[in-house]
């Protein structure tokens, strides 16, 4: 292989990805060169025009063939940013979106101090939250055991490894204690969405994360059943919704004894949580 610069391998990379359909290729191309160099992405501006070298060059080729086939880049970085900091992913976990840190900023509106995450899978929602909420605690509960290990490593990695606890749980069946706020990001997508959803979604995410199998609401009937035997009196419940889910999931609550029931939007004005209060002082 020659010893082209950076640049040069940047431009080809971002024409492949851009001749399959990857939207953002050049973003995309300049991320996996960062990484198949061992820098930071911010750094990658600086070294554009060094000669490449053939070990790092064929490490970017390959990372380039395997985004090609819409492997997502977080899968190739392991790495995906989150609320300001940086969390491990598998294709064992749900990629973390941006959309969920609006229930992140809906759960810091007001104090907690323990914390029950349903399905945490990466473990973003619950890390995040004991984050920015010190003195906080939490649980994360999640029926892939594999996904609890990358939910463990993540809370290593950040120092939270002390406040944050992980439990082999199918929702609350495995869960004992009383929380002041519960969170969820459940799988919503209906059976019958799957086929529309983006080819980095279908193939290599985890269709356990994504879809109930069925309607969409399944983990909402079960979550708005559970929750009010792990809430204090006052205690929150908050769940990030598909944007046609609102009504649902509301009705759901309201059914269940929840007040104060709110529907939130994301930046885009789509309807994403839905948040409900147990009745009492707390």
């Amino acid at each position: 292989m020659s010893h082209a610069d950076g640049r040069a391998l940047l431009a080809d990379a971002a024409r492949r990805l851009t001749a399959v359909g990857v939207a953002d290729a050049g973003r995309d191309a300049r991320r996996l060169l960062a990484h198949a160099l061992g820098i930071a992405p911010g750094r990658l501006s600086v070294v554009l025009n060094d000669p490449v070298s053939d070990e790092a060059g064929a490490a970017f080729l390959a990372l380039v063939a395997r985004r090609a086939a819409r492997e997502p880049v977080s899968h190739l970085v392991g790495r995906r940013s989150f609320y300001g900091r940086e969390f491990r992913v598998t294709s064992d976990v749900l990629d973390p979106r941006p959309e969920t840190e609006m229930l992140i900023e809906a759960a810091l509106a007001a104090p907690f101090r323990r914390v029950l995450d349903l399905g945490t899978g990466s473990g973003c929602i619950l890390l995040t939250l004991l984050a920015e909420m010190p003195g906080a605690t939490g649980i994360g509960a999640d029926i892939s055991a594999p996904a609890l290990a990358v939910a463990h490593q993540n809370a290593l990695d950040l120092g939270l490894g002390d406040r944050a606890g992980f439990r082999l749980s199918d929702w609350t069946d495995s869960i004992d204690g009383i929380f002041d706020l519960i969170v969820s990001n459940p799988p919503y997508v209906a059976a019958g969405e799957m086929a529309a959803l983006e080819p980095e979604v279908v193939r290599y995410e985890p269709h356990l994360a994504l879809t109930d199998g069925g309607d969409g609401l399944s983990a909402y009937r079960a979550i708005t059943r559970a929750a009010p035997g792990h809430l204090q009196p006052g205690g929150r419940l908050m769940v990030e919704i598909g944007p046609s889910q609102a009504d649902a999931v509301s009705a759901m609550m309201i059914g269940a004894g929840f007040v104060a029931v709110t529907v939130i939007p994301d930046l885009d004005g789509r309807d994403r949580v839905v948040s409900g209060r147990w009745p009492g002082n707390g």
